[in-house]
């Protein structure tokens, strides 16, 4: 299958991943909508510090992580993916899929110069896509039946029309320059193709950093029994397909990080070492990871879409909030809210 041999040729370069469970449902987005419970609906993934005011590696160190490597407190989190039942009561109609796996991957290391920097956010895609044409092909935002043939006339972004006889999966493509200070990012570039770009394939004051993708599994085969020939009942929080994003904020230790980028002339896989232990043996937690606000926002669809009625925030600042170093982005790297 091309897809395959594609992602398979984008490992051959140095590369860790870490798997993340499942945290939480939630209507919150400590980046986008900081202070506010008007978010759509995210699935989140990694420290359980994570909050709606959550800007400091620091604070989510303070938490439990869903993580396997015992070094990540990150958070991750996405637009929840849910089954949609037209035939359902009202309030009843959206049904939240966990994710069955989601993955990690920080990507070439070899080629990264400065390892994440303390409290780092970014964000991936465009929540207010409708269609293909909205996105930046830099994501590489991708959905498709895992180990299934590839429809050669299915949009990449666009869901499978066939049931997968596995599980649906989707790729996400984060920034690999950034500079340090401003956390303005923008995917890397060819020089010499893209003027204001550098050698390290990066515009003026910004540096390489690891390559993050996140790669999620659903499995629909119990929600979805008798499959679809078509477009499939799915829908994600933000709207169709095509809105499919990722929020990062840094929460490895920082000898984590920095081993990551400890040998430039590593070309495979290796697990992350650092204080709390190697690889994926699991958190250090002594608890069970949960939501650290139960009392406040809501896991519920309906609830949150009364929530999101009765939002402040308009659009502008949905797209450059002012918090703590929040805003500054490249226009390379095209995400919107």
């Amino acid at each position: 299958m091309l897809l395959s041999l594609i992602l398979t040729a984008g490992l051959a370069r140095a590369y860790t991943v870490t798997k993340v469970d499942f945290l939480m449902f939630k209507n919150i987005d400590p980046i986008v909508f900081p202070g506010q419970y008007v978010s759509h609906m995210h699935s989140f993934f990694g420290s359980d510090a994570v909050n709606v005011n959550t800007s400091t590696s620091a604070e989510l160190r303070e938490g439990c992580s869903t993580a396997r490597n015992p070094n990540d407190f990150s958070v991750y989190w996405v637009p929840t993916l849910f089954h949609v039942n037209t035939s359902a009561p009202a309030n009843q109609t959206h049904t939240p899929i966990k994710p069955m796996r989601f993955s990690a991957y920080y990507e070439l290391l070899n080629e990264a110069e400065i390892p994440f920097p303390e409290d780092f956010q970014v964000v991936a895609g465009n929540a207010s896509a409708t269609s293909s044409s909205d996105l930046n092909s830099d994501n590489g935002i991708t959905w498709f039946c895992e180990g299934d043939e590839s429809e050669e006339t299915k949009e990449k972004a666009a869901f499978p029309t066939k049931t997968c006889s596995t599980h649906l999966q989707t790729l996400l493509l984060f920034p690999d320059c950034a500079n340090p200070e401003t956390f303005e990012t923008a995917y890397s570039k060819n020089p010499n193709s893209f003027p204001g770009y550098n050698e390290n394939r990066c515009p003026d004051g910004m540096y390489r950093i690891p390559k993050l993708r996140f790669s999620i599994r659903y499995d629909l085969r119990d929600i979805l029994p008798d499959g679809w020939d078509g477009a499939p009942p799915l829908e994600l929080a933000c709207g169709n397909e095509f809105c499919s994003h990722g929020d990062f904020i840094n929460g490895w230790l920082p000898e984590a990080a920095e081993y990551m980028l400890e040998d430039p002339t590593k070309a495979e896989y290796f697990q992350i070492k650092a204080p709390l232990g190697d690889g994926d043996q699991g958190s250090a937690c002594t608890r069970v990871a949960a939501d650290s606000d139960p009392e406040h926002g809501t896991s519920d669809y309906a609830e949150s879409l009364r929530m999101m009625a009765g939002k402040s925030t308009n659009a502008s600042n949905a797209t450059s909030p002012a918090k703590c170093k929040r805003g500054h982005h490249h226009g390379h790297g095209h995400w919107r809210h």
